[in-house]
């Protein structure tokens, strides 16, 4: 429950906050460097973040970013009243990020708490539909809030939903961890502790692969939602409740891919689910581009989005599964920090590409790239991963 309204909250923000910038500056590389700017400060955060949640107890973590992003995002709405103010948005946005970072890792590594190993790749699927549920409300409201009253309104409620998620968490039990029994003697410093997490992923064959291919594949992705509105308003002429419910819809395919993911990788297997789903994410992206028509951003939006959650679980799961109890939150930062590095950049370099050239011909160099991720992938070990 309490991820799901997180998510809620994230959902409003993904759209309320792009708006804001499009409305006041016209400009899509703009909305672009903002979100360069979070993720830059999202992947700063992620080289912290294991190493905080290995340390300290989680849900009381957890409840303290919400508390945190519901004051720092209602301040947007009351410096709004007074004009608009697009620095506030690049002060707001990376501190709001880092800390949804600290809350990412945490929520991870809570999960096998709750759910034995062999049913980490189910509950994964199970947890990320009921957030895409979510998703699904989010943009919708976002998109007709915005249209209504205006982007700053949406920003409002997106504060309220981490209010809710924070008193949802306050109720919450984990179960302890083996770690918190005592004192570990494998932890050391900070950097010892990142430094244990890197060393993991890179003597596992197939966690390292992931995370090159998913360095590349976070660079191409990361502005694709700036990408998306920009299409919609400024290509094909449509309001902000168009945004909304095009991003609502496309939440669909997240629910669907997160209830679908189990199920597909015990007839498939790891490897080709993952190969296949980024394959046709990529070829969805290319189309987006030279769409013409809302059903039809929409459809190729939800194919999208059904891959990226199917993709996403099953590396989730792997990793949950791989990794010893004490080291999973530094490992799971240290695999967010690696595989996000160039994400930021890539935000920039795409909407600014878009804004320079079209959406049309960015969209089908990005969906092509994204495919031909996929074809290395046949080469290394992730073609054969499965179970550990």
């Amino acid at each position: 429950m309490a991820q799901t309204l997180s998510v809620l909250g994230d959902s409003f923000s993904l759209i309320a906050l792009p708006l804001l910038v499009l409305e006041a500056t016209g400009s899509v590389a703009r909305m672009g460097l903002l979100t360069a700017v979070g993720g830059a400060a999202s992947v700063l955060a992620a080289v912290f973040a294991g190493v905080v949640v290995d340390r300290v107890d989680r849900r009381r973590l957890l409840i303290i970013c919400d508390l945190a992003r519901m004051v720092l995002y209602g301040l947007i709405p009351l410096v709004w009243v007074f004009g608009p103010h697009i620095w506030v948005l690049y002060v707001v946005l990376p501190v709001c990020e880092a800390v949804g970072m600290f809350f990412s890792v945490g929520y991870v590594t809570a999960v096998r708490g709750l759910v034995g190993t062999d049913r980490l790749t189910e509950a994964n699927g199970r947890l990320n539909s009921t957030a895409a549920a979510a998703g699904v409300l989010g943009p919708l409201f976002a998109g007709l809030v915005a249209a209504w009253t205006g982007p700053t309104a949406a920003v409002a409620v997106d504060a309220a939903s981490f209010a809710v998620s924070a008193a949802c968490l306050s109720v919450v039990r984990l179960a302890p961890r083996p770690a918190d029994d005592g004192p570990d003697p494998r932890r050391g410093t900070v950097w010892q502790d990142l430094r244990t997490g890197v060393a993991f992923l890179r003597r596992h064959p197939v966690l390292r692969t992931l995370t090159v291919l998913l360095f590349v594949f976070g660079f191409l992705t990361l502005g694709l939602t700036d990408l998306l509105i920009y299409h919609l308003k400024h290509d094909l002429g449509h309001r902000d409740g168009t945004v909304g419910t095009v991003l609502a819809v496309g939440a669909l395919g997240t629910i669907a891919g997160s209830l679908l993911v189990a199920r597909l990788r015990r007839l498939m297997g790891f490897g080709p689910l993952w190969i296949g789903s980024v394959a046709v994410g990529g070829l969805a992206v290319a189309g987006i581009g030279a769409a013409t028509t809302v059903p039809a951003v929409a459809a190729l939006t939800v194919a999208f989005l059904a891959c990226v959650a199917m993709a996403g679980t099953c590396s989730m799961s792997l990793r949950q599964e791989i990794t010893p109890e004490h080291l999973l939150g530094r490992v799971t930062s240290a695999y967010w920090t690696l595989t996000y590095a160039a994400a930021p950049v890539g935000a920039a370099v795409l909407t600014w590409a878009a804004e320079s050239h079209g959406t049309t011909s960015v969209a089908l160099v990005t969906g092509a790239s994204c495919v031909l991720i996929a074809a290395a992938a046949l080469v290394t070990p992730v073609r054969r991963a499965d179970r550990p």
